[in-house]
């Protein structure tokens, strides 16, 4: 396998600088435990007034065929070429409103950001590779997904044992070994205002 451990500029924590968002996925399960610990780790996130707005609807491949086969139908075609290697595939929604008032919650999709970036950190932690998608057909998801209103779809994750790039087709299994590269820190952080780079 080729080492995807991202070229730093400066030290930070080694969860974060393995993570990557494989395709290649072998078809190896993800188990009951390792769904858990996910889930686990998405029920810490920061959220605004703890609200926990997040909505997570899942399925393992192995364990919950028809479930996994009907989240897997919810993906765009490109998606479809890869996805359903995957032992685990989940599709995460945002409550819109305040649970105890019905107010708008501004920073709702913020909150499930922060879940699902948690998840990926800890599917890390697991031995699994996760790679989380906007190509799925949102107007279905709300329809078919039992999930009540006033709830918004936003994303798919894959999570899975990470495979050779050779279970690919061509030009997926070059953007699998592509050199991983990232804006400079000046780029997007300013000092005071913007457009003063903060030097590190």
């Amino acid at each position: 396998m080729t080492d995807r451990t991202a070229p730093v500029a400066h030290p930070i924590n080694a969860l974060m600088q393995a993570r990557w968002s494989p395709r290649a996925f072998t078809g190896a399960p993800v188990t009951a435990a390792q769904e858990a610990s996910l889930l686990e780790a998405a029920r810490w996130a920061a959220s605004c007034f703890n609200e926990q707005p997040w909505v997570f609807i899942t399925a393992r491949k192995d364990a919950e065929p028809e479930a996994f086969a009907r989240l897997a139908g919810l993906l765009s075609v490109n998606n479809q070429a890869w996805a359903p290697q995957a032992g685990l595939l989940m599709i995460a929604f945002h409550r819109t409103t305040f649970a105890a008032n019905g107010a708008a919650n501004a920073v709702a999709m913020y909150d499930l950001g922060q879940a699902v970036a948690q998840m990926a950190l800890q599917a890390v932690e697991l031995g699994l590779g996760s790679h989380q998608m906007r190509g799925f057909d949102v107007e279905r998801a709300r329809g078919e997904l039992g999930v009540p209103e006033g709830h918004e779809p936003v994303v798919a994750i894959a999570f899975g044992v990470t495979g050779a790039p050779s279970l690919l087709p061509e030009k997926l299994a070059e953007r699998e070994v592509a050199p991983r590269v990232r804006k400079p820190i000046g780029e997007f952080a300013h000092v005071g205002q913007y457009g003063t780079p903060v030097k590190v």
